[in-house]
């Protein structure tokens, strides 16, 4: 009888190690969708048109994602770009601030994530960090011409004057238990 009724309590609790699995690899799915386009836009026409590319096609790898998966997924930070996209809430700040305070302290920003379950569904953060490229359009001395496209595409920018390391901010999923 007790073994019946562990077993159900047991069966009842979300596998959250199969959660955080999913979380990652989406996670990483995410960055290895959008980095070639990037990539392929410098390339093409500098860092305007990475801007460009990247104001476009990074919400429709999150909404694409999202609708395939289950899973909400989007990018957060402190310091957003997209206004309309990128604010954290709550649960989202908290992680983010631990992880400004542990690569302050010496982690590295690319072994920082976090997974919980928080209320009725399991969330999973990773953090981003400022990559040498990203610094062309995230970093502390802006060519002209890219704060320009940066005023056009995101006219309340906030994600600048990063340092090479630094976290940036962090892909965010959620998903219903």
């Amino acid at each position: 009888m007790i073994l019946s009724i562990c077993s159900a309590i047991a069966a009842a609790e979300p596998a959250t190690g199969n959660l955080e699995q999913e979380a990652r690899e989406l996670a990483a799915q995410f960055i290895s969708e959008l980095k070639p386009r990037l990539k392929l836009a410098m390339q093409e026409g500098g860092p305007t048109r990475a801007i460009e590319v990247c104001a476009s096609a990074a919400p429709k790898i999150a909404d694409s994602l999202s609708a395939d998966s289950g899973w909400q997924v989007k990018r957060v930070s402190l310091k957003s770009r997209n206004a309309s996209r990128a604010i954290p809430d709550g649960w989202e700040r908290e992680v983010l601030e631990d992880f400004d305070r542990r690569q302050a302290a010496g982690e590295a920003a690319a072994d920082l994530h976090f997974g919980e379950v928080s209320g009725s569904r399991y969330r999973y953060m990773q953090a981003q960090g400022a990559a040498g490229l990203c610094l062309t359009c995230h970093g502390e001395n802006l060519a002209q011409p890219v704060r320009d496209t940066l005023d056009k595409y995101y006219p309340d920018d906030q994600a600048t004057g990063y340092q090479l390391g630094q976290v940036r901010g962090a892909i965010s999923l959620s998903r219903q238990l």
